[in-house]
């Protein structure tokens, strides 16, 4: 099944959207992707710059499936992010490069890295992610 998979800031999970109807079909902890495209759309990132609110305009789009070696050390993962203050597109967390494609990812929520910040946080993993 075709989905858009986006961040959603008031739930701190991933919302799971079907492709064909527009519909969230899903709110998950982690998901995989097969094929994905990393899409900003550019009138929603405009938006953000201009009113300084969120909106959803920045997902990740393919076929939702699930995969059992995921390994984020593994060295063809790399970490993705996207910032709509920062970049127009998705990026390599590591050269700051642009992704739009590769060839599977798995989004996961994971307790934060900082030290005191209780909350989750989203990270994005991109294997073979190219620009």
């Amino acid at each position: 099944m075709r989905v858009e998979v986006y961040f959603n800031l008031h739930k701190y999970t991933w919302s799971v959207r079907q492709c064909s109807t527009g519909r969230v079909i899903l709110h998950a902890d982690k998901v995989h992707i097969r094929n994905p495209e990393f899409v900003v759309r550019k009138a929603g990132r405009e938006r953000v710059l201009r009113e300084g609110k969120k909106n959803v305009h920045a997902f990740v789009r393919g076929e939702i499936t699930y995969f059992d070696d995921f390994d984020p050390d593994y060295l063809d993962y790399s970490l993705v992010s996207y910032n709509p203050y920062k970049h127009d597109t998705f990026v390599d967390v590591c050269d700051v490069t642009p992704v739009r494609t590769a060839k599977r990812a798995v989004l996961q929520i994971q307790p934060s890295m900082i030290v005191g910040d209780r909350r989750n946080r989203p990270y994005l993993y991109a294997e073979g992610a190219r620009s």
